[in-house]
């Protein structure tokens, strides 16, 4: 699962939302209880404590004697509640209870109110409760008697309610967390189905199954992404499918026209030879005409040579017929066969081995030095080297070289960098021969310009041929 994937997003999401809405509910809802619990607490203490003093009336003479605090005391104390009773400087009851009274909650109580406070003692949580008593005078009024009656209880049960209400609360949000990543799997795998089965479809389709379809389940938006995508691969294999055929149809009329043509040239190239060896008594406008029948002769005899061996590359007709040849020995053969040898500078060390089709080798060659003879400057060099399973053919010229705008279609059919070269003696298909003689051969070949200057090109040939 990655990282950062559709699957973890939704996992985490869904997660993050439960945990969040059962946290607030969870949370205000132990809040709401903590608070009411303690409210009853204190609520029922202070009546107890009014229902006790209220029994004590009469109260008796003031100011009251020590038994008289001594029986408030034991009266407001059972088991469950200490009590303290002050009066002045004297008091009766729980000594230890008078270090849990505050000030504050004294104040409050000789100002007549009913007063409570949560203390610590000791690590106990404790309620303090304190009042005090007052005095009927005749007529009916009431004054203070000086007497302040304060009890305390423990608040541990409340406290082991309130924890155990804690204790649910982390109980709800795990359970619901565990719900939502249940859930989130579920919404995951649902909407990763049909995400994963695009992924593969489009992964077909790119790499040139035009037939790759998905099924489309519902009506969602998930569904309207499938269908747009079968219809895309449909519109993708019509318009493929009639571009192949139009391109096959091309290629068989050129494959076609280039074989038709080859009679009539074999006829016009014998003639162009006896023509050539009349050409140069012919006088005047008939010589030159004579020779320019038999070069253009020459140049449709290349070019429809070219265009055959084109046309089978691209029928997949173009195949090998590979010898253990040494490479210096073809490529001098090349260069020798041609008059190229004085204008070439060769390193072409001997006792290099591979195994090759010699034919397709000398075409490599003839169209790379031709090139640089024609289009380059002198001097052409022409290195052989070898590198572990590999050898290197490297030709270059000292021109111009080749501007950054031509190198990347140097290779391309009918490709002239120079467009005043439109009629030169080349097709245009040369340098796409050698390409794919070199492909054919599981090789590469490369043109660049040098750090000198010039245009070079380099062979990479396996020694033991091609692996497919």
């Amino acid at each position: 699962m990655k990282l950062w994937g559709l699957r973890t997003r939704l996992l985490m999401a869904f997660s993050l939302l439960v945990v969040i809405t059962a946290a607030t509910v969870a949370g205000a809802a132990y809040v709401q209880s903590r608070t009411v619990i303690l409210q009853q607490a204190q609520d029922a203490t202070a009546r107890v404590l009014v229902d006790k003093a209220a029994a004590l009336y009469p109260l008796g003479p003031l100011p009251p004697a020590g038994g008289t605090l001594d029986r408030i005391s034991g009266e407001l104390s059972d088991r469950d509640l200490s009590s303290l009773v002050l009066y002045e400087d004297q008091a009766s009851g729980n000594a230890q209870l008078r270090s849990l009274i505050s000030p504050e909650l004294r104040d409050q109580v000789r100002s007549g109110n009913v007063a409570w406070q949560r203390v610590d003692s000791g690590g106990t949580p404790m309620l303090v409760v304190g009042t005090r008593f007052t005095v009927l005078l005749p007529g009916g009024q009431q004054r203070a008697s000086g007497i302040e009656a304060y009890i305390a209880r423990s608040m541990d049960p409340e406290e082991s309610s309130i924890d155990e209400l804690a204790t649910r609360a982390w109980l709800i949000g795990g359970v619901a967390l565990v719900f939502a990543i249940g859930l989130a799997l579920l919404a995951a795998r649902g909407v990763l189905r049909p995400v994963r089965e695009l992924g593969d479809a489009a992964q077909r389709l790119g790499a040139g199954d035009l037939r790759a379809r998905i099924s489309v389940r519902g009506s969602d938006e998930l569904a309207g992404v499938a269908r747009t995508f079968n219809e895309t691969a449909e519109a993708l294999e019509r318009h493929v499918g009639e571009l192949e055929r139009m391109e096959s149809d091309a290629r068989r009329f050129v494959a076609d026209v280039s074989h038709e043509l080859r009679t009539p040239l074999a006829a016009m190239t014998a003639v162009a030879d006896v023509l050539e060896q009349e050409a140069s008594r012919l006088p005047g406008d008939a010589g030159r005409a004579a020779r320019m029948t038999i070069d253009e002769t020459h140049h449709l005899t290349r070019l429809v040579n070219d265009l055959i061996e084109v046309s089978r590359f691209d029928a997949g007709a173009a195949a090998l017929a590979p010898e253990e040849v040494d490479v210096a020995e073809v490529v001098t053969a090349s260069l020798r066969i041609r008059g190229w040898t004085g204008e070439v500078e060769r390193d072409l060390p001997a006792g290099i081995f591979a195994v090759l089709d010699p034919r397709r080798l000398d075409v490599i060659v003839a169209n790379l030095v031709g090139n640089a003879v024609r289009h380059g400057e002198k001097p052409v060099t022409l290195r052989l080297a070898e590198t572990g399973e590999w050898i290197t053919l490297e030709v270059a010229d000292r021109g111009p070289g080749l501007a950054p705008a031509v190198l990347p279609h140097v290779f391309d059919r009918f490709y002239k960098a120079d467009s005043a070269r439109a009629r030169s003696g080349g097709s245009g298909l040369g340098l796409a021969i050698a390409w794919e003689n070199a492909r054919l051969h599981g090789g590469t070949l490369v043109a660049e310009n040098g750090m000198d200057g010039g245009a070079v090109f380099t062979l990479r040939l396996p020694r033991q041929g091609a692996t497919a």
